[in-house]
């Protein structure tokens, strides 16, 4: 009891201490004040609950506002999902189960392989987008194991929820602005950060499957869930992101025609989905048909045939990861095609390993429980058919969809290890907001 007391004294001496030395340092050194006020709310919060920072990351994984500066200019989705990838990986429940570990090693083969071209190519930006790579894929992946797996999965969903709510209803309102001015092109926010209109359709797109899943262990009701797939889907509307609309076409008509252990879904959305696809396909026959060659679609044409042209000069391993901002061709684009990117960045060698990555990623997701794999399925499948119309090595719109996956596998194993005590214990065992599977199916 005395070494107890001891403890807790010399603590609350350690916080004092640094709050007085917080409060000296404002007046002349703000920044280092708010830096050092932030670590120890995150000290704090990791002694309450050890995942807490991961938990706080999965809203920030969708703001791409810049920190830092000079050699230190991260997005903001960077900067927290560094963090918590740290804390993650030391605190979080293992060991990991047998898919999260299967998931992890499609994406050591992905690191593997794209390994050649940094080595044949050594250039800064080279190297630095290697391991920028595997913290969007495997840094995400272990994050959102960490916020699953300790069963924080509906706090950790709700708060990347409604951060992509915030997004879509200011899309929403700018789209309806620009309507009442006459304009009716896409939307750009620039508030509260600039976002352009195919990263706004793409998060909002991942935030809409999400809401539309509504796996039974969130928690959702239906009229909050089905209200922010709406809201959602008219901010990928108006955003104008044909790559985004077609993937939650895509993942929407998976989830509805796959069989739901929980429920029922009405076919009555696919009257909505079909058409979507069919209207994206019309207005890019429409595009090609122009003579205006530098339109979305007839650009796009360009860049691909130039993207073909930069990988015909190193097949094997490619010109470099990022290659087109380093001066080593006359070409200053970046692929708008997730295979041609791989070739002309990695060659040959790295889009085997990206399609070891995504193919054996939906092969593994796809044979889990559907009531945490077809979320995570789905929202995989989706990045990919995003990736065959736009950019698709970016921060935000890889890490999102990897970091909800691991929830997914998170989440899972959490409910068999709830369910495996409950069978130990009994109902001595108390349910919290997670419910094991045997639970929910017998309601």
């Amino acid at each position: 009891m005395i070494r107890r007391s001891a403890a807790w004294l010399a603590g609350v001496l350690v916080v004092a201490g640094v709050l007085a030395l917080i409060g000296y340092l404002v007046p002349g050194y703000t920044l280092f004040a708010v830096a050092g006020a932030a670590l120890v709310l995150v000290v704090g919060l990791t002694v309450y609950e050890p995942v807490a920072l991961p938990v706080l990351a999965m809203p920030a994984l969708v703001v791409v506002e810049r920190v830092g500066g000079g050699g230190l200019d991260l997005s903001m989705s960077d900067f927290a999902l560094f963090g918590a990838f740290w804390l993650a990986l030391v605190l979080a429940p293992r060991p990991y189960s047998r898919p999260m570990r299967s998931m992890l090693w499609l994406a050591a083969a992905y690191q593997v392989a794209t390994l050649f071209t940094v080595l044949v190519n050594p250039y800064l930006a080279n190297t630095v987008e290697w391991f920028h790579a595997w913290l969007s894929v495997g840094g995400a992946l272990v994050v959102g194991w960490a916020v699953g797996r300790a069963g924080r999965a509906r706090i950790g969903l709700t708060l990347f929820l409604a951060v992509c709510l915030a997004i879509s209803v200011l899309t929403c309102l700018t789209a309806l602005q620009q309507l009442a001015a006459g304009q009716t092109g896409p939307v750009y926010l620039e508030w509260p950060y600039a976002m352009h209109k195919n990263l706004i359709g793409s998060v909002v797109a991942f935030a809409a499957l999400v809401a539309y899943a509504r796996p039974w262990w969130v928690g959702w009701p239906p009229w909050f869930a089905q209200a922010s797939f709406w809201i959602c889907a008219l901010a990928v509307l108006a955003s104008q992101a044909r790559q985004a609309l077609v993937g939650l076409a895509v993942g929407v008509i998976l989830i509805t025609l796959r069989a739901d252990p929980d429920r029922r879904r009405s076919k009555i959305i696919l009257l909505a989905a079909i058409p979507a696809i069919y209207f994206v396909w019309g207005a890019v026959q429409e595009q090609l048909s122009e003579d205006n060659e530098f339109n979305s679609a007839n650009q796009r044409l360009t860049w691909y045939e130039d993207a073909i042209d930069v990988w015909q000069r190193s097949p094997w391993f490619g010109m470099g990861l990022r290659w087109w901002t380093t001066d080593r061709t006359e070409f200053v684009f970046q692929p708008p095609n997730a295979e041609l990117e791989m070739l002309s960045s990695a060659g040959v060698v790295g889009l085997a390993g990206f399609l070891v990555l995504f193919l054996g990623g939906l092969v593994v997701l796809w044979r889990i429980d559907p009531r945490f794999g077809t979320l995570a399925f789905s929202i995989l499948l989706m990045r990919l058919i995003q990736g065959q119309f736009d950019l698709f090595w970016a921060a935000v719109v890889v890490s999102v969809p990897f970091a909800v996956i691991g929830v997914c596998l998170g989440a899972e194993d959490y409910a068999r290890a709830r369910q495996e005590a409950r069978q130990r214990t009994g109902t001595s065992l108390p349910v919290d907001e997670l419910r094991s599977v045997q639970e929910m199916v017998a309601r």
